[in-house]
């Protein structure tokens, strides 16, 4: 945070790391894109757009997240899943609502749990649940993004976590699955990754910062 590209151009930064995190994301989901052809825009695939379109609704969801989640999911889901499920299923639930309202309770007005160990548990619930048809994994990594940011972590949404779980991919889903068991080993085994993905994420900050600074 004390890099000096964000001194003068921390909206340059902010950007690329809301790039970066898109393209993560996308990838993730299976749509594997060079970061530089999405840049150019030269990428039509209609995952890859919504990710973009997830990433550049973020800020305007930040204070509306900790005060209507569910709200929150179904726009996100609009944003990630238009073009690649049928409209009357944007931002409709697919399964039980009853996990996601309480995975809901435990975000709304929450400020006791630490923002690192909310946003991770927001990302495992929702990854395991995919309570949306089409790419569900993007709307799971926007949610923590959401809580990160909303929850004082990372206020600026400077720290792409979707670039460590990519570098991490194996372990991201392993992790993932582990979760999935609901066993205390499986719970340790997420947040470890969890955390490494959000170290190189923050390292990824200083790399972009140099990048700017390069470039200006």
């Amino acid at each position: 945070m004390r890099h000096r590209a964000l001194r003068r151009h921390g909206g340059q930064v902010a950007a690329e790391a809301s790039l970066r995190a898109a393209v993560s994301s996308a990838a993730l989901e299976g749509s594997v894109y060079d970061l530089d052809d999405v840049r150019g825009g030269t990428v039509t695939d209609p995952v890859v757009q919504g990710a973009l379109r997830v990433a550049e609704g973020i800020g305007g969801l930040v204070d509306l997240w900790p005060r209507a989640p569910r709200q929150v999911l179904a726009k996100l889901h609009v944003l990630a899943a238009r073009g690649v499920v049928p409209p009357a299923d944007l931002g409709r639930l697919t399964g039980s609502a009853e996990r996601v309202d309480l995975l809901a309770g435990l975000v709304a007005g929450n400020d006791r749990t630490p923002p690192l160990l909310l946003a991770a548990v927001v990302h495992a619930e929702l990854i395991t649940l995919r309570p949306f048809a089409g790419p569900a994994g993007v709307v799971a990594r926007a949610a923590a993004r959401l809580t990160l940011i909303s929850r004082g972590f990372d206020p600026r949404g400077l720290v792409a976590v979707e670039v460590g779980h990519q570098s991490r991919e194996p372990e991201y889903v392993g992790s993932a699955g582990a979760y999935a068991t609901g066993t205390p080993d499986g719970l340790r085994s997420w947040l470890r990754h969890y955390a490494s993905a959000v170290i190189i994420a923050a390292d990824e900050i200083t790399a972009i910062g140099d990048n700017v600074l390069a470039t200006v």
